[in-house]
């Protein structure tokens, strides 16, 4: 129940929060197109991420399934939590974040040490967030998590 409940609020909240907050253009890419990227890229794991979990690309938010791969998160509401408090630690700080964390220590306040544990590790890795991921799309993914210490 409580997992419905938080599905409704995110998708009351998505189309304003794309209005006001996300700006840029959509990456008009398609699932083919990371999957023809080589095997070891970014690009081709965001393909497998979206086909794991018979996902589309969301235009103008492709950079969230990227946080997905670069975090090792699933797409469970507890998984997405978790990778809220892990990029609040990294200094992310949106309004989506706060509503998430907030919606999390609310519904599941008995997973606080694993939401603890999320956000010292985003503390540790080298501020990502903001990065242009459409151009690092061929990178090795495993270069990327290295250099900005991602685990």
């Amino acid at each position: 129940m409580k997992e419905i409940i938080i599905e409704k609020l995110y998708k009351i909240v998505k189309v304003p929060y794309e209005y006001f907050f996300k700006n840029q253009e959509a990456w008009d890419v398609t699932i083919s197109d990371f999957i023809n990227l080589p095997e070891e890229s970014l690009g081709f794991h965001l393909g497998c991420f979206l086909l794991k979990y018979n996902l589309e690309p969301q235009p103008r938010l492709e950079e969230h399934d990227i946080y997905h791969v670069l975090t090792n998160t699933g797409v469970l509401v507890t998984d997405e939590i978790n990778m809220q408090f892990y990029l609040l630690g990294n200094g992310k700080k949106s309004p989506f974040v706060f509503m998430v964390i907030a919606t999390g220590l609310v519904f599941y306040p008995f997973r606080i040490k694993t939401y603890l544990e999320s956000y010292r590790k985003g503390k540790q890795a080298h501020q990502f967030y903001h990065l242009d991921f459409l151009k690092m799309l061929a990178i090795p993914l495993e270069n990327i998590k290295s250099t900005f210490n991602i685990h």
